[in-house]
């Protein structure tokens, strides 16, 4: 799904919820940050039976090496990649951005 989502990006054929523009305000998340890591970026987590899109999470980094998630949907139909949402991962959730901490 990965190589689909770079290559709708790279076409301009991709989609921000209002939910992902909200977060990346939240987050002090610029899109270009977003793009970038995703074009850097791997799947952590897939989840193919989501609705009404399979989707993803991602773990990529902006110029500056900063870890970024963000879960995208993917709508083969329309070869459409949809930002559901960015955030910058909490390091105490995570080991090393990549695997979930489940002891919280």
């Amino acid at each position: 799904m990965l190589k689909s989502i770079v290559k709708s990006i790279g076409t301009g054929n991709y989609l921000v919820t209002r939910h992902a523009k909200e977060e990346t305000i939240v987050d002090n998340l610029t899109l270009a940050d977003i793009l970038t890591s995703v074009n850097r970026g791997r799947i952590i987590e897939d989840y193919p039976e989501d609705f009404p899109f399979p989707s993803c999470l991602l773990f990529g980094e902006n110029d500056k090496g900063e870890p970024i998630h963000t879960v995208w949907g993917y709508d083969r139909e329309r070869q459409l990649a949809i930002l559901i949402t960015p955030y910058r991962p909490a390091p105490e959730r995570w080991i090393a951005f990549k695997k979930r901490r489940w002891n919280l």
